[in-house]
Protein backbone atom coordinates (compact mmCIF):
# COMPACT_ATOMS: atom_id res chain seq x y z
CA UNK A 1 0.00 0.00 0.00
CA UNK A 2 1.31 3.27 -0.69
CA UNK A 3 2.27 5.64 2.22
CA UNK A 4 -0.22 7.99 3.18
CA UNK A 5 1.40 10.95 4.00
CA UNK A 6 0.35 14.38 4.07
CA UNK A 7 1.99 17.21 2.07
CA UNK A 8 4.44 18.92 5.01
CA UNK A 9 2.97 22.72 3.68
CA UNK A 10 -0.52 21.38 5.03
CA UNK A 11 0.60 21.85 8.51
CA UNK A 12 2.45 25.06 7.87
CA UNK A 13 1.59 28.39 7.59
CA UNK A 14 -0.27 29.03 4.42
CA UNK A 15 1.75 29.21 1.09
CA UNK A 16 2.28 29.72 -2.30
CA UNK A 17 1.49 26.10 -2.57
CA UNK A 18 -1.95 26.51 -0.83
CA UNK A 19 -2.54 29.51 -2.86
CA UNK A 20 -2.19 28.13 -6.39
CA UNK A 21 -4.59 25.55 -5.47
CA UNK A 22 -7.45 27.34 -3.54
CA UNK A 23 -9.77 27.28 -6.60
CA UNK A 24 -9.83 23.06 -6.72
CA UNK A 25 -10.01 23.56 -2.80
CA UNK A 26 -13.26 25.57 -2.80
CA UNK A 27 -14.54 23.39 -5.33
CA UNK A 28 -14.06 20.17 -3.20
CA UNK A 29 -14.93 21.96 -0.34
CA UNK A 30 -18.38 23.15 -1.78
CA UNK A 31 -19.61 19.97 -3.40
CA UNK A 32 -18.29 18.11 0.26
CA UNK A 33 -20.25 20.60 2.17
CA UNK A 34 -23.54 19.91 -0.15
CA UNK A 35 -23.16 16.34 0.48
CA UNK A 36 -22.50 16.69 4.15
CA UNK A 37 -25.62 18.93 4.21
CA UNK A 38 -28.15 16.21 2.99
CA UNK A 39 -30.67 14.45 5.17
CA UNK A 40 -29.89 11.17 6.37
CA UNK A 41 -31.64 8.31 4.42
CA UNK A 42 -31.15 5.64 6.98
CA UNK A 43 -32.15 5.00 10.62
CA UNK A 44 -31.53 2.52 12.96
CA UNK A 45 -33.19 1.85 16.67
CA UNK A 46 -29.83 2.36 18.86
CA UNK A 47 -28.24 5.45 19.71
CA UNK A 48 -25.42 6.46 17.57
CA UNK A 49 -22.56 8.22 18.44
CA UNK A 50 -19.82 9.28 15.63
CA UNK A 51 -16.64 9.95 16.55
CA UNK A 52 -15.22 12.31 13.66
CA UNK A 53 -12.77 15.39 12.68
CA UNK A 54 -12.34 18.28 10.52
CA UNK A 55 -9.57 17.19 9.10
CA UNK A 56 -7.76 14.36 6.89
CA UNK A 57 -5.54 12.19 8.78
CA UNK A 58 -5.56 11.28 12.49
CA UNK A 59 -6.71 13.27 15.09
CA UNK A 60 -7.37 10.96 18.42
CA UNK A 61 -11.09 9.20 17.39
CA UNK A 62 -9.84 5.95 17.90
CA UNK A 63 -8.61 6.27 21.44
CA UNK A 64 -12.03 8.35 21.76
CA UNK A 65 -13.77 5.60 20.48
CA UNK A 66 -11.84 2.68 23.11
CA UNK A 67 -12.61 5.54 25.68
CA UNK A 68 -16.43 5.79 24.84
CA UNK A 69 -16.44 1.86 24.47
CA UNK A 70 -15.14 1.30 27.71
CA UNK A 71 -17.50 3.40 29.55
CA UNK A 72 -20.89 2.34 27.78
CA UNK A 73 -19.55 -1.80 28.86
CA UNK A 74 -19.46 0.50 32.39
CA UNK A 75 -22.62 1.45 32.40
CA UNK A 76 -24.47 -1.74 31.30
CA UNK A 77 -24.56 -1.49 27.61
CA UNK A 78 -23.31 -3.38 24.73
CA UNK A 79 -21.70 -0.96 22.45
CA UNK A 80 -20.57 -1.98 19.07
CA UNK A 81 -18.15 -0.08 16.95
CA UNK A 82 -19.35 0.61 12.83
CA UNK A 83 -15.64 1.44 10.90
CA UNK A 84 -15.16 1.75 7.46
CA UNK A 85 -11.88 -0.56 6.97
CA UNK A 86 -9.63 1.70 5.47
CA UNK A 87 -6.72 -0.43 3.97
CA UNK A 88 -8.63 -3.18 4.09
CA UNK A 89 -9.81 -5.49 1.48
CA UNK A 90 -13.84 -6.43 1.92
CA UNK A 91 -16.14 -4.98 0.20
CA UNK A 92 -19.50 -6.42 2.01
CA UNK A 93 -20.27 -4.90 6.00
CA UNK A 94 -18.03 -7.84 7.61
CA UNK A 95 -18.27 -8.38 11.17
CA UNK A 96 -14.11 -8.22 12.19
CA UNK A 97 -12.92 -11.64 13.71
CA UNK A 98 -9.23 -10.97 14.93
CA UNK A 99 -8.90 -14.73 14.87
CA UNK A 100 -9.86 -14.93 11.04
CA UNK A 101 -9.24 -11.37 9.54
CA UNK A 102 -5.80 -9.52 9.58
CA UNK A 103 -4.60 -5.89 7.98
CA UNK A 104 -5.23 -6.51 4.61
CA UNK A 105 -8.92 -7.57 5.22
CA UNK A 106 -10.48 -5.19 7.14
CA UNK A 107 -7.65 -2.47 8.35
CA UNK A 108 -5.70 -1.98 11.19
CA UNK A 109 -7.81 0.21 13.41
CA UNK A 110 -11.01 -2.01 13.45
CA UNK A 111 -8.59 -5.02 14.47
CA UNK A 112 -7.12 -2.99 17.29
CA UNK A 113 -11.03 -1.60 18.02
CA UNK A 114 -11.98 -5.85 17.79
CA UNK A 115 -10.43 -6.14 20.89
CA UNK A 116 -13.02 -4.04 23.33
CA UNK A 117 -16.21 -4.53 21.40
CA UNK A 118 -18.21 -6.32 18.71
CA UNK A 119 -17.13 -4.26 15.57
CA UNK A 120 -17.99 -4.23 11.89
CA UNK A 121 -16.46 -2.94 8.67
CA UNK A 122 -18.27 -1.06 5.94
CA UNK A 123 -17.80 0.96 3.27
CA UNK A 124 -22.09 1.08 3.65
CA UNK A 125 -22.56 2.93 6.92
CA UNK A 126 -26.56 2.07 7.11
CA UNK A 127 -25.61 -1.86 6.44
CA UNK A 128 -22.82 -2.09 8.98
CA UNK A 129 -25.20 -0.36 12.13
CA UNK A 130 -27.62 -2.59 10.86
CA UNK A 131 -25.21 -5.71 11.06
CA UNK A 132 -24.02 -4.47 14.77
CA UNK A 133 -28.08 -4.68 15.92
CA UNK A 134 -27.97 -8.21 14.46
CA UNK A 135 -25.72 -9.01 16.85
CA UNK A 136 -26.81 -7.44 20.03
CA UNK A 137 -25.62 -4.23 20.06
CA UNK A 138 -27.38 -1.62 21.81
CA UNK A 139 -25.46 1.21 21.20
CA UNK A 140 -23.01 2.38 18.11
CA UNK A 141 -19.91 4.32 17.87
CA UNK A 142 -18.66 5.41 14.59
CA UNK A 143 -14.97 5.49 14.00
CA UNK A 144 -15.04 8.39 11.85
CA UNK A 145 -18.09 9.05 9.20
CA UNK A 146 -18.25 12.48 10.39
CA UNK A 147 -18.80 14.37 6.74
CA UNK A 148 -21.23 10.91 5.44
CA UNK A 149 -24.48 11.84 5.94
CA UNK A 150 -26.33 8.52 5.17
CA UNK A 151 -26.78 6.88 8.95
CA UNK A 152 -28.75 9.68 10.99
CA UNK A 153 -26.42 10.23 13.82
CA UNK A 154 -27.65 10.68 17.59
CA UNK A 155 -24.40 12.64 18.53
CA UNK A 156 -21.49 13.61 17.03
CA UNK A 157 -18.10 14.65 18.77
CA UNK A 158 -15.53 15.92 17.18
CA UNK A 159 -11.72 15.52 17.78
CA UNK A 160 -8.57 18.21 17.32
CA UNK A 161 -5.24 17.31 17.93
CA UNK A 162 -4.02 20.63 19.78
CA UNK A 163 -0.70 20.64 18.26
CA UNK A 164 -1.75 19.86 14.74
CA UNK A 165 -5.48 21.77 14.97
CA UNK A 166 -6.91 22.18 11.20
CA UNK A 167 -3.15 22.46 9.93
CA UNK A 168 -2.86 25.74 8.00
CA UNK A 169 -6.65 26.14 7.54
CA UNK A 170 -7.56 25.08 4.69
CA UNK A 171 -9.64 22.65 2.66
CA UNK A 172 -8.24 19.55 0.48
CA UNK A 173 -5.99 19.88 -1.21
CA UNK A 174 -4.79 23.58 -0.17
CA UNK A 175 -4.77 21.71 3.11
CA UNK A 176 -5.79 19.27 5.91
CA UNK A 177 -9.49 20.38 6.37
CA UNK A 178 -12.29 17.70 4.58
CA UNK A 179 -14.71 20.96 3.95
CA UNK A 180 -14.79 24.47 5.72
CA UNK A 181 -14.90 24.30 9.62
CA UNK A 182 -17.65 26.33 9.24
CA UNK A 183 -19.94 24.11 7.59
CA UNK A 184 -18.75 21.38 9.77
CA UNK A 185 -19.76 23.02 13.01
CA UNK A 186 -23.65 22.60 13.17
CA UNK A 187 -23.41 19.41 12.91
CA UNK A 188 -21.25 18.82 15.81
CA UNK A 189 -22.32 18.30 19.40
CA UNK A 190 -19.05 19.08 21.04
CA UNK A 191 -15.78 19.32 20.36
CA UNK A 192 -13.06 17.84 22.22
CA UNK A 193 -9.27 18.73 22.04
CA UNK A 194 -6.94 16.51 22.57
CA UNK A 195 -3.25 16.64 24.15
CA UNK A 196 -1.31 20.38 24.86
CA UNK A 197 -0.30 22.77 22.42
CA UNK A 198 -1.60 26.03 20.55
CA UNK A 199 -1.87 24.49 17.33
CA UNK A 200 -6.02 24.13 17.88
CA UNK A 201 -6.29 27.88 19.07
CA UNK A 202 -7.61 28.95 15.79
CA UNK A 203 -10.13 26.67 16.11
CA UNK A 204 -11.08 26.64 19.36
CA UNK A 205 -11.88 30.31 18.91
CA UNK A 206 -14.46 29.28 15.42
CA UNK A 207 -15.91 26.23 18.15
CA UNK A 208 -16.19 29.07 20.76
CA UNK A 209 -17.91 31.95 18.71
CA UNK A 210 -20.29 28.85 17.31
CA UNK A 211 -21.37 28.35 20.72
CA UNK A 212 -20.40 24.53 20.70
CA UNK A 213 -19.21 23.19 23.62
CA UNK A 214 -15.15 22.22 24.52
CA UNK A 215 -13.95 19.30 26.44
CA UNK A 216 -10.36 19.19 27.22
CA UNK A 217 -8.30 15.58 27.42
CA UNK A 218 -4.93 14.15 27.27
CA UNK A 219 -3.23 10.78 26.07
CA UNK A 220 -0.96 9.04 28.69
CA UNK A 221 1.39 5.98 27.95
CA UNK A 222 0.56 3.16 30.13
CA UNK A 223 2.30 0.49 32.27
CA UNK A 224 5.80 2.84 31.23
CA UNK A 225 7.99 1.23 34.35
CA UNK A 226 9.03 -1.66 32.40
CA UNK A 227 11.10 -0.01 29.91
CA UNK A 228 12.84 2.60 32.24
CA UNK A 229 16.59 2.12 31.77
CA UNK A 230 16.06 1.10 28.47
CA UNK A 231 17.17 2.51 25.49
CA UNK A 232 14.44 2.49 22.59
CA UNK A 233 14.28 2.24 18.96
CA UNK A 234 10.58 3.82 18.34
CA UNK A 235 8.60 3.16 14.58
CA UNK A 236 5.85 3.73 13.78
CA UNK A 237 3.13 3.84 10.69
CA UNK A 238 0.50 6.85 11.87
CA UNK A 239 -0.67 9.65 11.11
CA UNK A 240 1.46 11.64 13.26
CA UNK A 241 4.15 9.54 14.37
CA UNK A 242 6.40 12.78 16.23
CA UNK A 243 3.14 12.64 18.36
CA UNK A 244 4.04 8.88 19.22
CA UNK A 245 7.95 9.79 19.50
CA UNK A 246 7.63 13.16 21.37
CA UNK A 247 4.78 11.45 24.03
CA UNK A 248 7.27 8.75 24.64
CA UNK A 249 10.05 11.27 25.42
CA UNK A 250 7.88 13.32 27.71
CA UNK A 251 6.71 9.83 29.54
CA UNK A 252 10.46 9.73 30.87
CA UNK A 253 11.52 7.21 27.98
CA UNK A 254 14.92 7.22 26.21
CA UNK A 255 14.35 7.06 22.53
CA UNK A 256 17.65 6.61 20.85
CA UNK A 257 16.61 5.97 17.21
CA UNK A 258 13.18 6.66 16.05
CA UNK A 259 11.62 5.89 12.41
CA UNK A 260 8.51 7.25 10.76
CA UNK A 261 6.54 5.68 8.13
CA UNK A 262 3.14 6.88 6.57
CA UNK A 263 -0.62 6.03 7.96
CA UNK A 264 -1.55 2.30 7.56
CA UNK A 265 1.71 1.59 6.27
CA UNK A 266 1.83 -2.00 5.44
CA UNK A 267 6.06 -3.27 6.23
CA UNK A 268 7.63 -4.75 3.63
CA UNK A 269 9.95 -7.43 4.72
CA UNK A 270 13.36 -5.37 3.99
CA UNK A 271 11.70 -2.57 6.14
CA UNK A 272 11.47 -5.28 8.57
CA UNK A 273 14.87 -6.37 8.70
CA UNK A 274 16.45 -3.18 8.73
CA UNK A 275 14.10 -1.99 11.72
CA UNK A 276 15.10 -5.20 13.40
CA UNK A 277 18.89 -6.01 12.73
CA UNK A 278 19.65 -1.58 13.53
CA UNK A 279 17.83 -2.35 16.98
CA UNK A 280 20.46 -5.35 17.21
CA UNK A 281 23.62 -3.69 16.10
CA UNK A 282 22.93 -0.56 18.53
CA UNK A 283 21.65 -2.83 21.26
CA UNK A 284 18.03 -0.98 21.45
CA UNK A 285 14.69 -2.01 22.40
CA UNK A 286 12.38 -1.87 19.66
CA UNK A 287 8.83 -0.24 20.48
CA UNK A 288 5.51 0.43 18.72
CA UNK A 289 1.96 1.42 18.65
CA UNK A 290 -1.06 -0.55 19.05
CA UNK A 291 -2.18 0.11 15.89
CA UNK A 292 0.84 -0.82 13.87
CA UNK A 293 1.11 -4.18 15.98
CA UNK A 294 -2.21 -4.98 14.85
CA UNK A 295 -1.46 -3.99 10.94
CA UNK A 296 1.41 -6.72 11.44
CA UNK A 297 -0.82 -9.53 13.48
CA UNK A 298 -1.77 -12.38 11.24
CA UNK A 299 0.25 -12.01 8.06
CA UNK A 300 3.40 -14.79 9.76
CA UNK A 301 6.60 -14.94 8.63
CA UNK A 302 8.60 -11.74 9.15
CA UNK A 303 5.90 -9.62 10.16
CA UNK A 304 5.36 -12.19 13.10
CA UNK A 305 9.13 -11.87 14.16
CA UNK A 306 8.93 -7.62 14.49
CA UNK A 307 6.04 -8.41 16.71
CA UNK A 308 7.58 -10.89 19.29
CA UNK A 309 10.92 -8.19 18.95
CA UNK A 310 8.26 -5.13 19.50
CA UNK A 311 7.25 -4.20 23.22
CA UNK A 312 3.61 -2.73 22.26
CA UNK A 313 3.22 0.81 23.56
CA UNK A 314 -0.62 1.16 25.21
CA UNK A 315 -2.43 4.48 25.49
CA UNK A 316 -4.75 6.05 27.39
CA UNK A 317 -7.43 8.95 27.31
CA UNK A 318 -7.84 11.09 30.31
CA UNK A 319 -10.17 13.65 30.42
CA UNK A 320 -10.93 16.81 32.26
CA UNK A 321 -14.38 16.32 32.94
CA UNK A 322 -14.76 12.42 34.47
CA UNK A 323 -18.33 12.52 33.84
CA UNK A 324 -18.35 13.61 29.97
CA UNK A 325 -18.00 10.13 28.43
CA UNK A 326 -21.52 9.28 30.43
CA UNK A 327 -23.16 12.63 29.46
CA UNK A 328 -22.23 11.96 25.84
CA UNK A 329 -23.34 8.46 25.91
CA UNK A 330 -26.85 10.01 28.48
CA UNK A 331 -27.13 13.03 25.43
CA UNK A 332 -27.20 10.21 22.43
CA UNK A 333 -29.67 7.83 24.52
CA UNK A 334 -32.50 11.04 25.24
CA UNK A 335 -31.57 12.12 21.55
CA UNK A 336 -32.90 8.31 19.74
CA UNK A 337 -35.27 8.39 22.15
CA UNK A 338 -37.27 11.39 21.13
CA UNK A 339 -36.43 11.15 17.51
CA UNK A 340 -38.07 7.81 18.31
CA UNK A 341 -41.53 9.24 19.41
CA UNK A 342 -41.38 12.41 17.14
Amino acid sequence: MALQESPPFWWQKPDWQAFMLSPLSWIYGEISARRMELSPSDFVNVPVICVGNFIAGGAGKTPTVLALVKCANAMGLKPGILSRGFGGGVSVATLVDPGKHDSRDVGDEPLLLANTATTVVSIDRPAGARLLVENGCDLIVMDDGFQNPKLHKDYCLVVVDAKRGIGNGYTHPSGPLRLPVSRQLPFADTVLVIGEGDGADNVIRQVAKSAKPIELSRIIIKDTERLRGKQLFAYAGIADPDKFFSGLSSAGLEVVEQRAFGDHHHYHDDEIEELVDKAKQLDLQLVSTSKDISRLKGLGGLSQMLIEKTDEIEIELIFENPEFLRDVITNATNSMYERSIG
